[in-house]
C-alpha cells in the first residue's frame, strides 16, 4: 500500500489516511488497518489517536515510548489544535459558533454515541465556509476527542455530515440530485456516486513538541474538491 507520508522526524510520523481505511486494527483483527502498514516499514509503531475509517486526514502515530507519552498528553490536556473540514446536509443558521454538549455511549448500541447530560464534556467550533442551496461547506475545530464528536455535535444541530450510515443519510450524493435536466448518457446503465463515503476530513494538526512548533496540514482529497466544484457549478 502506498502510505501518503506527511512529515516524520525521530518521534513521529504524521499520515494522510485514505477514507475507508482503519486507523487501527479492530477487535476482530481480519482487516489490515493504517497501523498494521506502518508497523511493516517501521517496526514499532505506536497510537496516538485515531480517524473514524469514513474520515480522510491527518493522523500521527508515535515512533517512540517517550514521543507516545508526549503526544498523547498534548492531545489529553487540549494542547493540540485539531482542525477538520465538512460537508453538512442543509444550510445552517449561524455561520460560526460553538457546540457544548457532552456525549456518552447509546446504551443499546456499542459502536453509536449520543449527546447527553451524563456524558463526558465534549467542544466543537464551527465555521461556515461556503453556504449552498442544500449543503454547507463548514470548518470545525474540536476541543475534546470523543468518539465520533463531530458527527454527533452536527446531528445535535440537525445538519448532519454527508452520507453519514450512523448520524444521518448513508445515501451517496448523485449529480441527479444536484443538476437540474439531468440526464444519464445513453451507455449508461446506472448514474455513478459523485460521492459515497463519510464527507469528513482532518486537514490540519497545531502543536509544540520538545520547543519545536509544528503545523501540518492534509489537503482537501480529489473526491471531496471534485463535489464541492460540481455543488457551485449547478447551485447545489
Amino acid at each position: 500500500m502506498h502510505l501518503d507520508i506527511i512529515f516524520e522526524n525521530d518521534d513521529f510520523i504524521a499520515v494522510n489516511k485514505p477514507s475507508g481505511l482503519l486507523s487501527i486494527p479492530d477487535r476482530i483483527g481480519k482487516e489490515r488497518s493504517l497501523k498494521d502498514h506502518l508497523k511493516e516499514r517501521y517496526g514499532n509503531i505506536y497510537t496516538v489517536h485515531r480517524l473514524d475509517r469514513g474520515t480522510s486526514g491527518i493522523i500521527l502515530f508515535a515512533k517512540t515510548e517517550d514521543s507516545h507519552k508526549a503526544l498523547s498528553l498534548l492531545f489529553e490536556g487540549r494542547d493540540m489544535e485539531k482542525y477538520y473540514v465538512g460537508l453538512v446536509n442543509g444550510q445552517m443558521i449561524h455561520s460560526k459558533g460553538t457546540i457544548d454538549a457532552a456525549i456518552m455511549e447509546h446504551p443499546g448500541k456499542t459502536t453509536k454515541m449520543i449527546t447527553h447530560v451524563k456524558g463526558k464534556a465534549s467542544i466543537t467550533d464551527y465555521e461556515v465556509l461556503e453556504s449552498f442551496r442544500l449543503f454547507s461547506w463548514v470548518q470545525f475545530q474540536i476541543h475534546t476527542g470523543r468518539t465520533h464528536q463531530i458527527r454527533v455535535h452536527m446531528q445535535h444541530l440537525g445538519h448532519s455530515i454527508v452520507c453519514d450510515e450512523i448520524y444521518g443519510d448513508p445515501k451517496p450524493i448523485l449529480l441527479s440530485s444536484i443538476k437540474r435536466n439531468f440526464k444519464l448518457a445513453k451507455e449508461a446503465e446506472e448514474e455513478k456516486p459523485i460521492l459515497s463515503r463519510l464527507a469528513l476530513h482532518s486537514f490540519k494538526l497545531k502543536f509544540v513538541l520538545n520547543d519545536d512548533e509544528f503545523e501540518l496540514e492534509a489537503p482537501v482529497p480529489k473526491d471531496l474538491k471534485a463535489l464541492i466544484q460540481q455543488i457551485r457549478k449547478w447551485k447545489g
